[in-house]
């Protein structure tokens, strides 16, 4: 599990386990598109040169230019064109010119849109749960930690050294967690982050993810923020996107549901770390949550 779970964005991103899936290098010119539908993956993108029109499904197109980072935790679809798109007959499909390295528009238009692009999965057994405590797309300009950190990453995916796996892991949660911290607080959507940027809700976070186990309740984190009970729960519900202690069992779901596939826990030992006095009642409560009891989810989960 966790040496500090106390910090939330480091919980959820440690629990995520993300792995790289591509990392690639795409150089384009003139006028090009590149779109997929068929997406279901985390993807990151970091401008090296020039300027392209980012459309993700269900959002409204941006503008990225050298320096800009855009992260977007669960892909469905997008469109990536030249500031102005090709007509309908130029082809689409980029050309691969090298490992890793591929080629949009037509071959004999000069290069002046360079991206490191990246997709990834989280390996984490509460996937869909823990995702949706982040926001739907970060888009951060001018953040020279981050746009350093991904050609690390493209670099350790190319090669094949020892302790590849382990470090990629790492690199990517740096960049998770420096990605989703840099992005502006007053424009995020309700969540998690947007909870941490509050400073009476931050404390109450930080004990929801230190203290799985323990005994939380609304009066008692309220109390801790200095608000009353009403002021607090509605606080909470309005930056979070949910009431706390949906938000805490929420939490201890997906804290269970990793603790279930990696086993070595009897469901006693799992229950007391998530909160709840006996296997029964941790039992009812998980096939309340997960429409399964947490045998049948660790059989089917279990590596």
């Amino acid at each position: 599990m966790l040496d500090n779970p106390a910090d939330p964005l480091t919980s959820v991103v440690t629990l995520l386990k993300p792995a790289v899936s591509i990392s690639k290098m795409v150089e384009a010119g003139g006028h090009w598109m590149v779109e997929r539908h068929d997406m279901a993956s985390p993807f990151y993108c970091a401008m090296v040169e020039g300027q392209c029109r980012l459309h993700v499904t269900g959002r409204d197109p941006v503008t990225l230019a050298a320096g800009d980072f855009v992260l977007i935790p669960h892909l469905q679809g997008f469109t990536m064109s030249s500031e102005v798109p090709p007509p309908p007959h130029v082809p689409r499909l980029p050309l691969e010119t090298g490992p890793g390295r591929f080629r949009l528009g037509l071959s004999e238009a000069p290069v002046d849109v360079r991206a490191l692009v990246g997709h990834c999965r989280f390996d984490a057994p509460a996937n869909d749960l823990l995702v949706s405590l982040l926001p739907e797309m970060i888009h951060v300009l001018g953040q020279s930690r981050l746009t350093a950190l991904v050609p690390i990453i493209h670099e350790e995916t190319r090669a094949d050294r020892p302790g590849r796996g382990m470090i990629l892991e790492r690199l990517l949660e740096v960049l998770l967690i420096e990605a989703l911290r840099s992005g502006p607080a007053a424009t995020l959507p309700p969540g998690l982050l947007r909870g941490l940027s509050d400073p009476q809700l931050a404390s109450a976070l930080r004990r929801i993810h230190a203290e799985a186990g323990g005994a939380l309740s609304v009066s008692d984190m309220a109390k801790e923020a200095g608000m009353s009970r009403s002021g607090f729960f509605e606080r909470f519900r309005r930056q979070v996107g949910c009431a706390p202690m949906e938000y805490a069992t929420e939490w201890r779901m997906a804290v269970a549901k990793t603790l279930l596939r990696q086993g070595g826990l009897t469901n006693t030992e799992i229950a007391l770390k998530v909160g709840y006095g006996s296997a029964s009642a941790f039992g009812l409560a998980f096939v309340r949550h997960e429409g399964q009891s947490p045998g049948a989810f660790a059989n089917k989960n279990r590596r």
